[in-house]
């Protein structure tokens, strides 16, 4: 559980951890500008697989 806590610590950090704009369509593209990244990061932690024939 403290690995989870310690990395979303980290996530709030790095984005901001709360929404900055007022309209709710900028805040719906504010929250998907967040997710896009946070996709873009743990895809970065991916290990590659190959197969082996």
């Amino acid at each position: 559980r403290s690995l989870s806590e310690t990395a979303m610590y980290r996530v709030k950090q790095l984005l901001g951890g709360k929404l900055s704009l007022r309209n709710y369509n900028a805040q719906v593209g504010e929250t998907y500008a967040m997710i896009k990244a946070l996709n873009k990061l743990t895809g970065l932690g991916m290990p590659e697989t190959q197969y082996i024939a």
